[in-house]
């Protein structure tokens, strides 16, 4: 429906448009009834519907209405499959109209900086470039619906330590880079109907009243055409806020805000045409949703569930498979061991906590899948709810895994262990879980280990296991899910979205997590996840993009469409993946880019691109990568923009970041104008390195006492053209003995700037 929503701006009064940018309660925006304005309900996600059934006046973390609850981020993301992900934001969507949901608070696209953050199990990934195209699938699914998305936790918001009031000091390289282009892809492709700021400061600003990150970057960079609404709680000072680009206060102010930007407004402090504009915002995204709603709106729960077991299934990783023991054969006797089998953890815990339409039993659906030929016997193994070790139990697990075929241990996290609110301090799962994989492995010699945990954990045990699958947080489904991977109904596909360490002490963010105080500095820069273990030689204990199937793949025939790019180009990449085992499989490849010579700090490699291909036995099919201008860039911080420097960049293509098969070189040309302005300060070898003034300093040095370095020959030589290429100009001048000038230099500059468009 066309509205002219100036024109409704301009009837309301200054207090009616201040209070628009709060919330009427906890969940809901406010309405003006006399202007046909209605009030709408956003409430929480990412990975299922969290609206409580009782009044809006509290958290409601355990009265929401049943909503279907599938895999958590963590587990999403190991999909690698964007069109799945979209089929659950579709899913999401639906029972937000079916119980008149107008915004549902997700996706969270923050970068996995350490994995001690404990609310890792509700982001994607430690790579931006996953991140960004995972959490764009997510919000065109639940778009696709007609209810919109919030975008979260803009930005920087890495640790639940001090989370309101940390202070995030990033070097601008590595925010763009890292931490913001995680969202910036998703918000430029996908469009989120909101974005949330975050809690915490970057570089001492709070992001709820930071206008470079929601107004120089977000909206006038990035295009984004929605509104930004606070984290809950997230607001500082309201009026600074709104000049900054944060239109939405929730929850509501009980008339705080709204009076603080009345009066800021008559003062003269905040211009109401800033007003105007952020309920001009606000209004645009409200009637969207009114106009978007479907009136009896309902879903099918069993088909939800279903979709749940499915996109379980698709999420889980093989982590290890000694001797190919899974899948297991549906006969024989096999011990189900560890209390987790029972009570399962299928979900994290805090504001995303999600009440199923049902819930399935590990125990029950071992069983259905496996049939009756299989004989089970459970042994509790450990208390979930305490570290102690019990002798007795531990009797009982060795006892069960002695007298069967194969044991099954469940472990992982416990919810005190990782939830919104804390960090962990630790990499381990509790010790009574530890020794008990030792005990049965004592006993058993096939054992195979399933994990319910949000993030990395380390694992001392895992030479004395033959398998190990890691089912992250996996929904309401995880149980049919792990049953159909372990009897082979299903074959795994899942890969890590994010690097499991050996011991947390490698991890790159160490050292300065969380922080002294509230300011926590990321010294670690560019090098997160992957990117550290590459550039370190550390191996892991899993690396990024690993996980293992029930056949085998060949990589072949990578080609380029073209071997030289400007770099406003596109090169198409395509690559033969072919299934060489006995099983229907699925396979996710992956496109990584190196650049083989920079002038600037750079990574060994970064993920470009990725794709999830399923193939029968013996089948073959072609990939296609489009790489563009990003996948070879990095950001210039003089320049305020992604550059490309001129050279060899090399593409590479392979199952894991570890695992890589092909590789081709491709040569790219920039197209940057850069006008650099140089000094009697600039090295002969930056001179060198720049196309105007590499043939000027060449002509200079004829009459000096240093060879250029191509010109060097013998030792001497060469030591002195090393010498020559780290020279500032004004060495020149004090070398050459009176016949090289200032007055002479000041003259060179002037006319060398002048020929690179410098005036």
């Amino acid at each position: 429906m066309e509205r002219d929503l100036k024109a409704l701006i301009s009837a309301m009064t200054l207090e009616e448009k201040a209070g628009l940018c709060s919330g009427l309660d906890f969940w809901n925006t406010k309405g003006i009834e006399r202007l046909g304005i209605p009030s709408v309900m956003m409430t929480d996600g990412p990975h299922g519907l969290r609206k409580q059934k009782a009044s809006a006046d509290h958290l409601g973390l355990f009265d929401s209405v049943p909503a279907t609850c599938f895999p958590s981020a963590a587990g999403l993301a190991s999909s690698w499959d964007r069109e799945l992900i979209g089929k659950v934001g579709a899913a999401l969507g639906e029972e937000c109209q079916a119980e008149n949901v107008a915004v549902l608070l997700g996706p969270g696209a923050n970068i996995k900086r350490s994995p001690l953050c404990g609310r890792n199990f509700e982001y994607f990934s430690e790579d931006p470039y996953l991140s960004s195209e995972l959490a764009a699938a997510h919000i065109e699914g639940v778009q696709s619906q007609g209810v919109g998305t919030s975008l979260k936790h803009f930005a920087a918001n890495n640790q639940e330590h001090r989370r309101m009031t940390g202070d995030s000091v990033v070097d601008e390289r590595t925010l763009r880079e890292i931490y913001l282009a995680s969202f910036e892809g998703a918000v430029k492709k996908a469009q989120p109907w909101t974005v949330m700021c975050s809690y915490n400061k970057v570089n001492g600003t709070f992001a709820s009243e930071n206008p470079t990150l929601l107004t120089d970057i977000l909206k006038d960079e990035w295009g984004h055409e929605g509104f930004v609404v606070s984290d809950w709680g997230a607001v500082n000072e309201r009026v600074d806020g709104l000049a900054a680009g944060l239109e939405l206060e929730m929850p509501s102010s009980n008339g705080a805000g709204d009076r603080k930007i009345a009066e800021a407004v008559r003062s003269g402090k905040l211009a109401e045409e800033k007003l105007d504009a952020a309920v001009e915002r606000l209004l645009t995204v409200i009637f969207r949703a009114v106009d978007a709603r479907k009136p009896d709106a309902s879903y099918d729960a069993e088909a939800h569930h279903r979709l749940a077991r499915e996109v379980a299934r698709e999420c889980m990783v093989l982590l290890k498979n000694e001797g190919g023991l899974l899948p297991l054969a549906k006969t024989g006797r096999i011990a189900v061991i560890g209390e987790l089998a029972e009570q399962s953890r299928y979900q994290g815990g805090g504001s995303s906590h999600v009440k199923p339409t049902r819930l399935e039993r590990i125990r029950e659906e071992l069983a259905a899948v496996a049939g009756p030929a299989v004989d089970f016997v459970y042994a509790q193994g450990y208390e979930l709810a305490s570290d102690a070790v019990h002798d007795e139990l531990f009797r009982e697990a060795a006892e069960a895994a002695r007298g069967a075929d194969v044991a099954i241990v469940f472990a992982g996290l416990p919810e005190r262990y990782e939830s919104e609110g804390f960090d962990r301090t630790h990499l381990r799962i509790p010790d009574n879980q530890a020794k008990l994989i030792e005990a049965v492995a004592a006993a058993q010699s096939r054992v195979v280990v399933v994990l319910s945990n949000g993030a990395p954990i380390e694992m001392p045990w895992l030479g004395r296991v033959s398998a190990v699958l890691e089912a992250y947080l996996g929904g309401q489904a995880l149980g049919g899910a792990i049953a159909d991977l372990v009897f082979g109904e299903a074959n795994p596909c899942g890969k890590l979205a994010e690097t499991f360490p050996v011991r947390l002490e490698h991890n790159p963010s160490y050292l300065n997590f969380p922080g002294e105080g509230d300011r926590v500095e990321y010294r670690e820069g560019l090098f997160v996840g992957y990117r550290y273990y590459d550039a370190k030689r550390i191996e892991p204990l899993f690396p990024f993009g690993h996980g293992l199937s029930y056949t085998s793949f060949e990589y072949g025939g990578l080609a380029m469409d073209r071997s030289v790019i400007d770099d406003t180009e596109t090169v198409n990449v395509s690559v033969r993946v072919r299934n060489v085992g006995a099983r229907t499989g699925k396979e996710i490849v992956q496109l990584y880019v190196r650049d083989v010579e920079s002038s600037v700090i750079r990574p060994e490699k970064e993920l470009k691109g990725f794709a999830k291909v399923e193939l029968r036995p013996g089948e073959e099919k072609e990939v296609v990568f489009a790489l563009e201008k990003r996948a070879f860039a990095f950001y210039d911080v003089e320049l305020k923009d992604w550059r490309v420097e001129s050279g060899e960049f090399e593409i590479l293509v392979g199952s894991s970041s570890a695992d890589i098969r092909l590789k081709e070189t491709l040569t790219v040309r920039s197209t940057s104008k850069l006008a650099k302005r140089f000094d009697r300060n600039t090295t002969v070898g930056d001179l060198l390195a720049d196309p105007v003034g590499g043939p000027a300093v060449k002509e200079l040095m004829k009459n000096s006492p240093f060879p250029l370095p191509e010109d060097s020959d013998g030792e001497a030589a060469d030591m002195m053209a090393a010498f020559a290429r780290y020279l500032p100009l004004r060495a020149i001048v004090a070398f050459s003995g009176g016949a090289f000038t200032d007055e002479a230099l000041e003259a060179w500059l002037d006319r060398l700037n002048g020929s690179n468009g410098i005036e």
